[in-house]
């Protein structure tokens, strides 16, 4: 979650997906965006046409075992938009959150995930999305929380902190900070994306959150998701690679914590 838009919460969840899994967590990512869906590409299920076994459907598995659930593949062409049938286009707004949580709760129950130890669920922006997650998954176990370094971005990132704390009482496993520096390719030398007044860790510390790690810029990193394979499997050696397996590893190191 974040509450804020263009941070990466989708990239942070597709790479946490991968770094779990190869830490021997059975890990699943459900897309929760139902109008920006992103997860499915992300993964490398975009071409996948859900299909039912038993009265539950099939979730879509990666090339690395994740399964994946996503309206993205449940809509014909990329420009299709998701369109609720009613009377009138105009008057389906004054109804679309109660269905668009409905669309949500056969998502999550009505898919064979198979046997996970972890469900991974991307939120679209706005705070209040955690609000509605958190009353149909009364036990949520917890929240992780991303956001830059700009001082926009955790404004609204403090308000979804605060939300999820204090609102939905649900953990926060901690905040993830992404696109933090920039790294040369050639000489290393690293520079700050955001400077602000306050910094991301500074942010945690404020809420008595952990802090889980930053992400440096990589160009690369959102182009090779498109591609659906794993970015720390490929580019191992890469600082990005590297921040994304701490961060995975930290996340790990909270749940086993939380199966004592």
């Amino acid at each position: 979650m974040s509450g804020k838009g263009g941070v990466g919460k989708s990239t942070v969840t597709a790479c946490l997906a991968d770094g779990l899994t190869r830490l021997g967590v059975s890990t699943g990512v459900l897309d929760a965006d139902l109008n920006g869906p992103c997860m499915a590409r992300m993964m490398g299920v975009k071409d996948h046409k859900p299909s039912s076994q038993n009265g539950a459907m099939i979730a879509a598995r990666n090339a690395y075992g994740v399964p994946v659930m996503s309206m993205d593949m449940f809509l014909p062409e990329d420009e299709t938009p998701l369109v609720w049938e009613a009377p009138s286009q105009q008057g389906a707004y004054t109804w679309r959150s109660m269905v668009e949580m409905s669309a949500l709760r056969e998502l999550l129950s009505d898919t064979d995930w198979g046997d996970l130890d972890v469900l991974l669920i991307d939120l679209p922006p706005g705070a209040e999305r955690f609000q509605n997650l958190a009353d149909l998954l009364p036990d949520l176990t917890g929240a992780v929380v991303v956001s830059t370094a700009s001082q926009t971005a955790m404004t609204v990132v403090s308000r979804s902190i605060s939300m999820a704390l204090n609102i939905a009482e649900v953990e926060v496993v901690g905040l993830v900070e992404n696109m933090s520096t920039m790294v040369c390719p050639e000489c290393g030398y690293k520079d700050r994306v955001f400077i602000g007044v306050e910094t991301v860790e500074e942010l945690a510390r404020r809420h008595g959150v952990p802090y889980l790690g930053a992400i440096p810029f990589n160009v690369g990193l959102a182009d090779f998701l498109e591609t659906g394979r794993s970015y720390i499997e490929m580019h191992a050696e890469h600082p990005a690679a590297h921040a994304i397996l701490e961060v995975a590893q930290r996340v790990h190191f909270w749940l086993k914590n939380q199966s004592k």
